[in-house]
């Protein structure tokens, strides 16, 4: 059986791989590969188109549908212009906690995954037991598809898909979906002056940041009743904004970006309806005044929700192992919607807190690590138990 000791220190060696989303993910892949072909497990990549990245999909255990996947993301935020005070791609103990850039989102969780998959490979298993170890988790969730799509194809169904985000080991049911936008104003340049001669970017795009403000205001009077989601109503943030080069010009490009994250039960293609029609109207008027004007709108990203399922097999798993039985949802968005899109049983459940999330100074106390050890040693028996 695995030990504290033995998670801790495959943490550090996964925590020196610096895998921010922008980079490559390769070495962290080959050295877990590595460590998992030893033990006779069936390791398949699933590369992005450009080569540089991969999925790696892990099968322990018998070539049939059913079984478990315990599933983790390999990414990390960046950690440019935070006020670090360690190496936050070298673990580091201080004041008895562990730093470094993805103790917590969620590295732990994979450590945990690698150091019982010895113990994992000595049982005699009747369904396989999967890990799902995805790449671009952090901009959009754009790596996990392409492997769910794989794992079903294969006909490897499993019973439950376990997704260890940090949750303080409390049992995650549901969380929101998240649909990223991003749109880029093009104007014509002209002297503050003559404004006819030109058309103001800036302006442009303020008339539709415009019209998403009240729809976000909109937003706030459609709670459904007895709703687990705080807050309980689809909530729509413009968090980014770049446009003009000089008070005095009229601003030849304008960009911004926003996001809406709706709970289940709600169509973010219909909660936009009006915006979409209020930028193709601008789109049509600014082509038709400066031919090098115009809107483009273009879709980032679409993450859809976790609904609340109690009684599904991952919920009964995670919640028999962990002796949870809170009722929880959150707002944020993880690739357990993304599982539960393609009909599979999920749940979210995994060490640290998401308050670390992101953060400078990023840690998880050691306290999790050895809750962890505990919980997958029921998780082992469990197996074993058939």
């Amino acid at each position: 059986m695995s030990s504290y000791s033995s998670v801790r220190e495959i943490l550090a060696q996964l925590i020196s791989f610096d895998t921010t989303s922008r980079l490559s993910n390769l070495d962290l892949i080959d050295w877990v590969e590595a460590q998992l072909l030893e033990l006779g497990a069936v390791c398949t990549r699933i590369a992005n188109e450009e080569g540089n990245k991969a999925n790696l999909w892990v099968r322990i255990g018998p070539d049939a549908p059913g079984g478990i996947v315990l599933s983790g993301h390999t990414d990390v935020v960046p950690v440019d212009g935070q006020d670090w005070q360690t190496d936050p791609f070298e673990l580091t103990e201080k004041d008895g906690l562990l730093y470094g850039r993805g103790t917590s989102d969620m590295k732990s969780f994979v450590a945990l995954c690698l150091a019982f998959a010895p113990a994992f490979s000595k049982l005699s298993l009747e369904k396989p037991i999967h890990f799902a170890f995805s790449y671009d988790e952090e901009v959009g969730c754009q790596g996990a598809p392409a492997m769910i799509e794989r794992i079903v194809a294969h006909g490897a169904r499993p019973d439950a898909v376990w997704v260890g985000e940090p949750s303080l080991w409390q049992t995650v049911s549901g969380h929101k979906g998240i649909m990223v936008t991003e749109v880029d104003v093009y104007g014509r340049e002209a002297h503050s002056s003559l404004p006819y001669l030109g058309i103001s970017a800036n302006g442009e795009a303020i008339d539709l940041m415009g019209v998403l403000r009240q729809i976000e205001r909109d937003l706030t009077t459609q709670a459904p009743d007895d709703s687990p989601f705080d807050p309980p109503y689809p909530t729509l943030t413009i968090g980014e904004i770049e446009g003009g080069t000089a008070h005095n010009i009229l601003a030849r490009h304008c960009h911004f970006g926003f996001d809406l994250r709706c709970p289940p039960g709600f169509d973010p293609e219909e909660i936009l309806a009006p915006f979409y029609e209020a930028a193709d109207a601008a789109d049509k008027r600014l082509r038709a005044a400066f031919p090098e004007c115009r809107v483009e709108v273009n879709q980032i990203s679409n993450v859809p929700f976790l609904a609340p399922e109690p009684d599904n097999a991952a919920d009964r798993l995670v919640r028999a192992l962990t002796g949870d039985n809170a009722m929880r949802a959150v707002s944020y968005a993880t690739e357990a919607g993304q599982f539960y899109t393609a009909g599979l049983a999920a749940v979210i459940c995994g060490p640290g807190s998401i308050d670390q999330a992101h953060k400078p100074n990023e840690f998880i106390d050691p306290a999790q690590l050895k809750e962890g050890v505990a919980i997958f040693s029921k998780l082992i028996d469990h197996l074993g138990r058939g």
